[in-house]
């Protein structure tokens, strides 16, 4: 009977412990989050940061069907797309001042209207206001070399400022921030 006993506790043992200490993660999200951050080298201090979830193409149409045109989009899944300004960036006639926005864009086939917003911590563009808007400006849409299956963020930073592509699909844009 000690036997069965002691083979039934360390049977159980892990299941036990795993409940004690709470660690039942859950899986991972279908649209992970991520950041991208802008700086001119690695010992810099940050210029921009973006935090946003990536969905993933699934073998769908995006632009157009999943991501209407003509439409308020989130840049992204989930939370709208955040994005921290770390030291004064000009954005179109606009002086951004440090701080946190939120990024929306309009996309259209040939060209997508690139939003910040003062309005942050909002769940998709269902609450979107246009008089929160901080500046706005609109910049060509081109064609991926390959198809891209997750949404991907990436700045590309030089001593003028720093440029953020926004890829999925088979399409890219490049938003600039300059120093002013």
């Amino acid at each position: 009977m000690k036997k069965l006993s002691l083979l039934f506790f360390i049977a159980f043992l892990p299941f036990t412990f795993q409940n004690l200490y709470g660690q039942n993660f859950p899986e991972m999200d279908a649209s992970p989050m991520d950041l991208a951050i802008a700086r001119p080298d690695k010992k810099s201090p940050l210029w921009a940061r973006v935090i946003y979830s990536r969905p993933q193409k699934k073998g769908r149409d995006i632009f157009g069907d999943v991501v209407p045109y003509g439409k308020v989009w989130r840049t992204g899944a989930n939370e709208a797309t955040e994005l921290d300004i770390y030291i004064p960036l000009k954005f179109g006639n606009k002086i951004l001042k440090p701080g946190t926005y939120t990024l929306y864009t309009i996309p259209d086939p040939q060209n997508w209207t690139i939003i910040i917003n003062s309005d942050t911590n909002v769940w998709g563009a269902f609450s979107y206001k246009k008089e929160k808007d901080v500046a706005r400006i609109t910049v060509p849409c081109e064609q991926a070399a390959a198809p891209i299956e997750t949404l991907s963020m990436i700045f590309k930073t030089d001593s003028k400022g720093t440029i953020l592509i926004i890829g999925w699909d088979d399409h890219y844009v490049e938003i600039p921030f300059m120093k002013p």
